[in-house]
């Protein structure tokens, strides 16, 4: 009887932990887009129209525009990175596969997280697009254009997010000598995105730094509700230096010791 009722307790505390990793995974995409403050800041100074921020825009894009009109075989390689290898349709299909392999590897949540990281980080991009309403700089003989509004930049925004999401998750299934060169790999990409939008003359540069604080912002909330969910069930705090769930390496990643306890008990 007293394992009988063990095995509910156990069943009842997991079950209101997915509860609430699901409240705070969607509370936490909601928070990000009102309380990011280095964001809010940035914004405040791009409507104001601070000219100290206006001087850096336009002395950026007018020294990059010159370069890429004097260099129209580097300006094609940023253009193949920016609108290939960079785009947010080629990295939020990559999220997605990622999210099948999760929900494959029985990963449940982890996969969750996943999805509700970049689609909420789309959907926020867009509406602070949609609200901010900042026109793209307006260049003499441009090398590339761009539709919409420009603040913040959408492919920085999406990168920040999106190699965020690839790290995160794919770090334990990665040997440790490598796990530095992962980190410089994918910081070296986000911050290629940025330049290569700047340097085409599609965005501001604070556009790109927006992008950036953004997407950190909604990796931050979401992040932290899977750390929160994991503290509910009893799991150890994973480092950010072995990703959101460690245990992704095991055969079943989320059953945790209580669900072997569990099995044990019942049979």
């Amino acid at each position: 009887m007293a394992t009988r009722s063990m095995v509910r307790n156990l069943r009842d505390r997991r079950r209101e932990a997915d509860r609430r990793f699901g409240a705070r995974l969607l509370g936490a995409a909601a928070a990000a887009a009102v309380t990011a403050v280095p964001f809010g800041l940035l914004l405040v100074l791009v409507e104001g129209q601070w000219r100290p921020l206006r001087r850096l825009d336009a002395g950026a894009a007018r020294r990059l525009h010159v370069i890429a009109l004097d260099h129209p075989a580097w300006t094609s390689t940023l253009r193949f990175l920016s609108d290939r290898v960079w785009d947010p349709v080629t990295l939020r299909t990559a999220v997605a596969l990622l999210t099948v392999w999760l929900v494959y590897r029985r990963a449940w949540r982890l996969a969750a997280w996943a999805a509700v990281t970049a689609v909420a980080g789309g959907f926020i991009g867009l509406l602070v697009k949609t609200v901010v309403e900042r026109a793209r700089p307006s260049l003499e003989d441009p090398v590339a254009r761009a539709p919409g509004f420009s603040f913040p930049s959408g492919h920085a925004m999406t990168a920040t997010t999106s190699f965020a999401v690839l790290l995160l998750v794919l770090l334990p299934m990665v040997p440790r000598p490598w796990r530095a060169p992962c980190w410089g790999a994918a910081v070296l990409s986000v911050v290629g995105v940025g330049f290569t939008r700047v340097a085409l003359g599609v965005h501001w540069f604070s556009d790109v730094l927006g992008g950036w604080l953004l997407g950190l912002t909604v990796v931050a909330f979401t992040a932290w509700a899977f750390e929160a969910w994991r503290a509910d069930t009893g799991r150890p705090r994973a480092p950010v230096a072995e990703g959101l769930e460690p245990e992704l390496t095991e055969e079943r990643p989320e059953a945790g010791a209580s669900d072997g306890a569990e099995e044990r008990s019942v049979t």
